[in-house]
């Protein structure tokens, strides 16, 4: 089971979401997990994929506007991603990942 931890400035975004942004996202996550689980890559319509210009961060897409930021920490169960997320909102969370 992939391990997570959320930066002070996801959780800080996170209060500012709709109740109905949020609920999207948890099904994005949802969908993330068992990508991650499967080991097969993320589906297109996560739009999983690294930031240019931040090689270590990487975005997600979680609704029209929605993105998400997050990297891999260290492992904390053997053979198990760790996911780190940073950022959470629209587009204008690209400006500091």
């Amino acid at each position: 089971m992939p391990t997570y931890e959320s930066l002070a400035h996801f959780l800080r975004d996170w209060k500012n979401l709709t109740p109905a942004q949020k609920a999207a996202f948890l099904v994005a996550v949802s969908r993330f997990v068992a990508d991650l689980r499967s080991g097969k890559g993320f589906r297109r319509g996560l739009r999983a994929r690294r930031m240019q210009g931040h090689p270590d961060v990487r975005e997600l897409t979680w609704a029209p506007n929605g993105r998400a930021t997050f990297s891999y920490g260290t492992s904390l169960q053997e053979g198990e991603p760790h996911i780190v997320w940073r950022r959470i909102g629209t587009h204008e969370i690209f400006g500091r990942p």
